[in-house]
């Protein structure tokens, strides 16, 4: 019961965006935390939703620390890969997100 409470406080804690503090308008990183705090809640639609590229990141990160410890055959290959996959869905996701904030 601890353990829940303490996901449950997580917004909290949370850095706000210097960006959006400064300038008024999101970042393209905006949501993040707030959807590894879903992530962590179990709200997988709802993580999503907060900022689609969490799982594509989250496979990347994962890969990578894979990688330090297994020497993967074309890793430098997937890693370039998964880097243009990730800055695509963060940048057309921003993009969707600013219009739909002019609309």
């Amino acid at each position: 019961m601890k353990i829940y409470t303490l996901f449950l406080s997580l917004e909290d804690f949370m850095i706000p965006c210097l960006n959006k503090t400064l300038f008024g308008f999101d970042c393209p990183g905006c949501g993040i935390q707030r959807s590894l705090a879903h992530l962590v809640q179990g709200e997988l639609i709802a993580a999503f939703k907060m900022y689609p590229a969490i799982y594509t990141l989250l496979f990347f990160g994962g890969f990578i620390l894979l990688n330090t410890k297994m020497s993967f055959k074309h890793a430098q290959k997937i890693i370039l890969i998964l880097t243009i996959l990730n800055v695509f869905i963060i940048l057309a996701s921003y993009i969707m997100k600013m219009i739909s904030l002019t609309n």
